[in-house]
C-alpha cells in the first residue's frame, strides 16, 4: 500500500499518519486504463467507458437504473430535485453528515425537521423520526454515517406507511452490506460519492443516482445532459409535418417532435468524463481489497481501545457489514477528556479531524429557525465523546503500527482512572 505522498503546502504540518487525503489506492492499472482511453479515437465524452461503468455500477447495486454525474454534490442536488417539492413541504433529515447531503433544501421554501441520531451508529434513529413525520412529510434524507448502514427497515416502514419518499446519501457507504442488501437499493433514490477521500474515486470527483424508477431516470438523464426537466407530448413541427433530417441533424431530432408542456428545472452539464469513468471502473475491481484494508485497521483500532472500561465502539450487529469509511469510538470523561485525547494523539503525529459538525448548529440552518437541544444526542456526542481516527487504505502497515501504538498510548495518558465501564459497541 502506498503512503500519502502529496507534497505539503506552505506551513502546513506533515503527519506520520495522516487523514485520508485519498480514500482508495491507484496504481498502474488506472494508468492502463487511462492510456487505453486517450491512445483510442472515440469521443471522451458520453462514450462506452461512462455506459460500462454505469452498468457494473447498477448490478453492484442492485437496481434498475445508474446514472453518473461530475459529483456526490450534483447527484444529491438532481435527486431533490425530483421530489418536485413545494411551499409548505416537510423534509426531515439527519444533523450528522456533510453540508451537501441537505444544503439543496436551503434553495426551496419547505420547513426542514433534523432527526437526532442512534447514539452507535450515528444514523437517524428512528424512534425518533416517527414523532418527526405529518401529513406534511414528503422526504426523508439520511445518510448511512461512516459506512454503517442505516436502519432501513425501520425508516421504510415508516415512510411506505405515509406514501414518504426516502433518499439515501451513500457517499461513506460503497461496500457496505445491509441484511443481504447493499445500500442505494435500499430506498427510493440513492446518491454516492466518488471524490478523492471515498471508498473509491473517479479522479478526484465525480457521483452517481440509483433508482429503480424508469421516470426518474429518464429526469435524471435529461438534467444531466444539458436538457429541460419537463413535461413532453407527441407534436408534429409548427410546419405541420416533421421535416426529412439529415444524418448530421441526428442529435435535434425530437426538438421538431415535442411540445414541452411544462418545464420543472432546467438542465445541466453533469456528464462524467470517459477518462473519469474508466478509472471508476478499475476501482470497482479493487472496492473488496479497499473494503478488507478498512475492516483491518478498524480492527486493529477497536483493539487497542477495548482495553479501556467506558470507550464505546462501533460494533454492527448480524447482517450489518461495516465498510468503515469513518473509524469512529466514544470517549468517556466529557469533553476535557475527549480534548486531551485529541492533542495527545496529535502530538505523536496522528491527524485528527472530527466529522460532522451537527448541521442543525451551523449559520445558515441557524437562520433558518433552528438551534441548540434539538438533537441533544448528536450534541452531546460531538461536543463531548465522538472520536474518528484515520482509517483508509491509503496507509501502509507502518502507519497502522504507529497509529495503534499512539492511540493505546494517549489512551493510557487522559482516560480517567475512575472511569464508568459501559458496554461496548453497540447493535442495530
Amino acid at each position: 500500500m502506498r503512503g500519502d505522498r502529496r507534497p505539503p503546502a506552505q506551513g502546513e504540518r506533515v503527519y506520520d499518519v495522516p487523514f485520508a487525503r485519498r480514500g482508495s489506492v491507484l496504481d498502474d492499472t488506472e494508468f492502463r486504463a487511462l492510456a487505453e482511453v486517450l491512445n483510442s479515437d472515440a469521443s471522451l465524452s458520453m462514450g462506452a467507458w461512462r455506459t460500462a461503468f454505469e452498468e457494473r455500477f447498477r448490478t453492484l447495486v442492485g437496481t434498475r437504473h445508474a446514472l453518473s454525474v461530475t459529483s456526490g454534490t450534483v447527484a444529491l442536488e438532481i435527486a431533490i430535485g425530483l421530489l418536485d417539492l413545494r411551499p409548505g413541504d416537510e423534509v426531515v433529515v439527519s444533523p450528522q453528515t456533510f453540508q451537501a447531503t441537505i444544503q439543496p433544501l436551503l434553495d426551496l421554501d419547505v420547513r426542514v425537521r433534523f432527526c437526532d441520531v442512534d447514539p452507535y451508529s450515528l444514523n437517524v434513529d428512528p424512534n425518533r423520526l416517527a414523532d418527526l413525520l405529518t401529513d406534511r412529510t414528503r422526504a426523508i434524507l439520511l445518510v448511512h454515517y461512516g459506512g454503517w448502514p442505516a436502519d432501513m427497515e425501520a425508516v421504510t416502514d415508516l415512510a411506505r406507511a405515509r406514501g414518504i419518499v426516502v433518499l439515501e446519501d451513500c457517499a461513506h457507504a460503497l461496500g457496505s452490506d445491509y441484511r443481504g442488501r447493499h445500500p442505494g437499493a435500499l430506498a427510493d433514490i440513492a446518491c454516492f460519492s466518488f471524490h478523492s477521500s471515498k471508498n473509491i474515486t473517479t479522479l478526484g470527483e465525480g457521483g452517481m443516482i440509483t433508482t429503480d424508477r424508469d421516470e426518474w431516470a429518464e429526469r435524471i438523464e435529461r438534467r444531466r445532459s444539458n436538457q429541460v426537466d419537463g413535461v413532453f407530448t407527441r407534436s408534429l413541427s409548427p410546419a405541420g409535418e416533421i421535416p426529412a433530417l439529415l444524418p448530421w441533424m441526428q442529435y435535434s431530432a425530437h426538438i421538431y417532435g415535442e411540445r414541452c408542456e411544462r418545464v420543472r428545472r432546467s438542465g445541466t452539464n453533469a456528464t462524467m468524463s470517459e477518462a473519469a469513468a474508466a478509472v471508476g471502473s478499475v476501482q470497482l475491481d479493487k472496492l473488496g481489497d479497499f473494503v478488507a484494508r478498512r475492516r483491518e485497521i478498524a480492527a486493529r483500532l477497536d483493539e487497542a481501545a477495548s482495553a479501556h472500561p467506558g470507550v464505546r465502539l462501533q460494533q454492527p450487529g448480524p447482517g450489518i457489514g461495516h465498510a468503515y469509511h469513518l473509524y469512529t469510538c466514544f470517549v468517556p470523561g466529557g469533553p476535557e477528556t475527549r480534548t486531551r485525547l485529541v492533542r495527545a494523539l496529535d502530538r505523536r503525529g496522528v491527524e485528527i479531524q472530527l466529522r460532522y459538525f451537527p448541521l442543525h448548529l451551523v449559520p445558515e440552518w441557524r437562520a433558518r429557525g433552528h438551534g441548540p437541544g434539538e438533537c441533544p444526542v448528536a450534541e452531546r456526542l460531538w461536543f463531548s465523546e465522538q472520536l474518528n481516527l484515520p482509517c483508509h487504505p491509503g496507509l501502509t502497515d507502518r502507519q497502522v503500527e504507529r497509529m495503534v501504538e499512539a492511540f493505546a498510548d494517549s489512551l493510557n495518558d487522559v482516560m480517567p482512572v475512575d472511569a464508568v465501564s459501559a458496554p461496548q459497541g453497540g447493535r442495530l
